[in-house]
């Protein structure tokens, strides 16, 4: 009897083993998207932000707290910049105009995109669509800061 209750020890601490590398790797699996983003979250500072890779990973693009209709001209937050950013962040302040509106083309205009304050980021821009139906990753070109009433679509 009692080599019974060893060998059932044994196959439960074996089935244990087992199931948790798989649980970890499905873990690790489901957070690693988001990992840069959160680690990257500076709070409310009033500033947008915007990285060339995805989950706010490579080369930062630039960050302001006001708008700017070119990020391919000096003097708004982001210079020579157009058709890079994979992620962004809003960090803006609540209240007021906390929405940023991402357009397609300079000057606010071709379509745009808005991220929510509440959304704090978009860690990977290529399942998302600007207002004209082109895909936003690697295609802004100026932002605004606007309210939620100026948006009908949304960055996730």
């Amino acid at each position: 009897m009692r080599k019974l209750g060893i060998a059932a020890a044994v196959i439960g601490l074996t089935a244990l083993g087992l199931g948790v590398p798989a649980t970890a790797a499905q873990a690790s699996d489901t957070g690693a998207q988001a990992t840069g983003c959160n680690n990257k979250w500076p709070g409310r500072n009033g500033n947008v932000y915007a990285w060339d890779g995805l989950d706010c990973q490579g080369t930062l693009l630039g960050v302001t707290a006001g708008s700017d209709s070119d990020w391919n001209a000096a003097g708004g937050g982001f210079t020579g910049v157009w058709d890079r950013a994979s992620s962004v962040m809003n960090a803006g302040y609540t209240g007021g105009n906390d929405v940023v509106q991402f357009w397609y083309l300079a000057g606010y205009g071709g379509g745009y995109t808005c991220l929510s304050p509440n959304e704090y980021f978009a860690d990977n821009l290529t399942d998302n669509y600007f207002s004209n139906g082109f895909v936003v990753d690697n295609n802004i070109r100026s932002h605004k800061w606007v309210t939620s009433a100026s948006c009908s679509v949304w960055l996730t």
